[in-house]
C-alpha cells in the first residue's frame, strides 16, 4: 500500500473512532443479570452472547470433558460457538457435545480453503462432524495475503461455494476472519460479507495501528464485528509451550490484566469476543465478562499509555500481506 493511501485510511479511521471509549449506541444490548449480555450482530438480525466459545476449548478433550465444558458455557449464557477443521479434533468433539443445544445456539465454522472445490469438501466434512444440516455462519479463515483475496473472489474461488451453500440453506450468513488490515479491507471492498472476525486488542490497536480502520469500514457497511485476541499480551517467547499450550501467543493470564483486555475489546462496537482456547483462561473470561462495564475515559487513556510498552501481536502495514 502506498504511504498516501495508508495515511488517508488511518486518518479517516482515527477521526471516526478517536473518541474512545467508542459509543456502543449502534448495538442492541440485552442485559441478563448473572449471565452474559447479548448483542446484535450487524444487519443479520441475530443476537449473540458477548463471549463466544472457541472450539479449541474442547480440542483433545474426552467426550465427558467436552460435554461438561459446553454445558457449563451454556449455563453461563454462551450461545455463540465457533470452530474450524484446523483445530485438531475440535469439530468431532464439539458436534456431539453441542447436539442437545443445537437449535438454541449460533454455530460458526471456517475454512482455510481458497478455491471452490476445496471449500466445498471442507464444508461437507464440517457439517458431518458437527452433526448439523446447516451452519449459522460460514467464514473464510485467517486471510492474510492479498493474493489469497484475489483467489477467493475470482471465478472458481471459495466465494462460489459460499454463495451456493447459502442458496441451498446449508449456511445462513457469510463472513471471514483476517490477520492483516490489507486483506480485511480488500475482502470488504470485494463482497458484502455479513460479518468479520478480527483481532481487536489493546496493544495491536494502540501500538500497532491495527484495527481502527477495519472497524470503521465494517461499521459503515453494517457488518457484524466479532473479536479475536482480546486477552492477548503479544508474541510468545521462543521455547516450549509449557504453560497454556493451546495459545500460540502470550496471553493476559492474571485476572485483572485479562479483565482490562476484555473490557478494552468489548468497549468497542463489537458483538462478541472469543477468549483463548485454554479451558482455564476461557473459564476466567466467563467470570470476568458476566458483569461487564464499558471503560471510562480515564481508564481508556491509562490502557493507551500501557499499550505503548507492549510489542503488538499484529501491526499495520503488514509485511505478510
Amino acid at each position: 500500500m502506498h504511504r498516501r493511501d495508508f495515511m488517508s485510511r488511518t486518518g479517516a479511521a482515527a477521526a471516526a473512532l478517536g473518541f474512545f471509549p467508542a459509543s456502543l449506541a449502534g448495538l442492541e444490548r440485552e442485559p441478563r443479570p448473572g449471565r452474559l449480555e447479548r448483542r446484535s450482530l450487524g444487519r443479520t438480525g441475530a443476537k449473540l452472547s458477548l463471549l463466544g466459545f472457541g472450539g479449541i476449548v474442547v480440542r483433545d478433550a474426552t467426550p465427558a470433558e467436552a460435554d461438561r465444558r459446553v454445558g457449563e458455557a451454556i449455563d453461563r449464557g454462551v450461545d455463540y460457538f465457533d470452530v474450524a477443521p484446523s483445530y485438531g479434533d475440535a469439530e468431532q468433539k464439539l458436534g456431539p457435545a453441542l447436539a442437545p443445544y443445537r437449535k438454541d445456539v449460533f454455530l460458526a465454522c471456517k475454512t482455510l480453503e481458497r478455491e471452490a472445490a476445496g471449500a466445498r469438501r471442507e464444508l461437507e466434512q464440517s457439517l458431518k462432524r458437527l452433526r448439523t444440516d446447516h451452519l449459522d455462519l460460514y467464514q473464510l479463515h485467517a486471510v492474510t495475503k492479498r493474493a489469497d483475496v484475489e483467489t477467493i473472489l475470482a471465478p472458481g474461488g471459495a466465494l462460489e461455494t459460499f454463495l451456493a451453500a447459502r442458496a441451498a440453506g446449508q449456511v445462513r450468513f457469510l463472513g471471514f476472519s483476517a490477520h492483516s488490515v490489507e486483506a480485511a479491507l480488500a475482502l470488504m471492498d470485494g463482497f458484502d460479507f455479513d460479518t468479520i472476525l478480527f483481532p481487536v486488542n489493546f496493544a495491536t490497536w494502540h501500538a500497532g495501528s491495527f484495527g481502527p480502520q477495519v472497524l470503521e469500514k465494517a461499521r459503515s457497511k453494517g457488518m457484524g464485528v466479532l473479536a479475536l485476541k482480546a486477552m492477548a499480551r503479544g508474541p510468545r517467547p521462543d521455547g516450549p509451550r509449557t504453560e497454556f499450550p493451546k495459545c500460540w501467543y502470550a496471553p493476559l493470564a492474571e485476572p485483572e490484566e485479562a479483565r482490562m483486555g476484555l473490557r478494552f475489546t468489548l468497549s468497542h462496537p463489537v458483538t462478541a469476543a472469543i477468549p483463548p482456547g485454554d479451558e482455564t483462561l476461557f473459564g476466567m473470561a466467563l467470570d470476568l465478562a458476566t458483569d461487564f462495564e464499558p471503560l471510562s475515559q480515564a481508564e481508556a487513556l491509562a490502557i493507551k499509555e500501557r499499550a505503548q510498552a507492549e510489542e503488538p501481536l499484529f501491526a499495520y502495514p503488514s509485511a505478510d500481506a
